[in-house]
This record gives structure tokens, sequence and C-alpha cells, in this order.
């Protein structure tokens, strides 16, 4: 059965990534997608728009899938439903470079989980970016 990492890991990954790539981020205030990408772009990260659908969003380029963006990121953090995070951990899984995977709360897929989780990813699932930072290191409101 799937587990989370613990509040260490956490704060860890928080503490040490700088480039998140949100996958389903939304130009909509608001959206929730949109709420938790302004408030970590807010707190220093490098937010990446992941979104067939836009040019822009929060003032920065956004691209079409994972595989269009020409640098590593840290964190993939997922705003689709469930029945899409199989193909979203198979894009990942082709990088050439191993973010963590973060699907927001909400979204559940625990044989996706781990598979990525077999192939050497450490995976978040059903928890919120934006709590959990507000959470282990504090951060201003939204």
């Amino acid at each position: 059965m799937f587990q989370n990492p613990d509040d260490a890991v956490l704060r860890e990954i928080l503490s040490k990534s700088r480039c998140i790539a949100v996958v389903g981020l939304s130009d909509k205030p608001e959206r929730d997608s949109y709420r938790v990408a302004r408030y970590m772009k807010e707190q220093g990260y490098d937010i990446i728009p992941v979104n067939p659908m836009l040019q822009e969003a929060l003032g920065e380029r956004a691209y079409p899938e994972l595989s269009a963006i020409p640098h590593p990121v840290d964190i993939v953090n997922v705003f689709r439903r469930a029945e899409e995070v199989p193909a979203i951990i198979e894009a990942v899984l082709k990088l050439n470079f191993r973010p963590t995977i973060w699907l927001q709360l909400g979204v559940v897929h625990q044989e996706a989980a781990e598979k990525a989780r077999a192939r050497g990813l450490t995976v978040v699932m059903d928890r919120c970016l934006m709590v959990e930072h507000r959470r282990l290191l504090g951060g201003g409101n939204c």
C-alpha cells in the first residue's frame, strides 16, 4: 500500500526544490491550480505551466507537455484527474531527470504511484503543495 513520505522528507523536497512544473495549470484565478502555483511563485519558486491550451500563465510561458520543457524541473505538480495520472507518470519516466511527482489533494492513483516509486521516483499523493509548504516551512497568504 502506498504511503506518502514523512514530514522530514517533504520538508527536504520543499527546501531543496526551486522549479515546479504544474501539469494542468489554469489561467483562471479562481481555480486551485492557479492559486497554488501563484502562492509557490510568491514563495520564490520558478513555475512552469504545462497545459496545451495555454500560451502562458502567471506571466510564464506554458508548455504543451512535460517533454517540451527545455530544462529539468524539481517537482511535477499534477492537477489532473486520477485516470490521467498513469500517462503523466509514463511521461515523467521518459525524462532525462528525476523530479518528485506531487499529486494534488484529491488526486489518487495507487498503481501509477507504486510504478513511479519502483522506478526510483519520490511520489507525494493526495496532498496540497501549498498547504504542505505553509505547514512545514511557513509562508505568506495565498
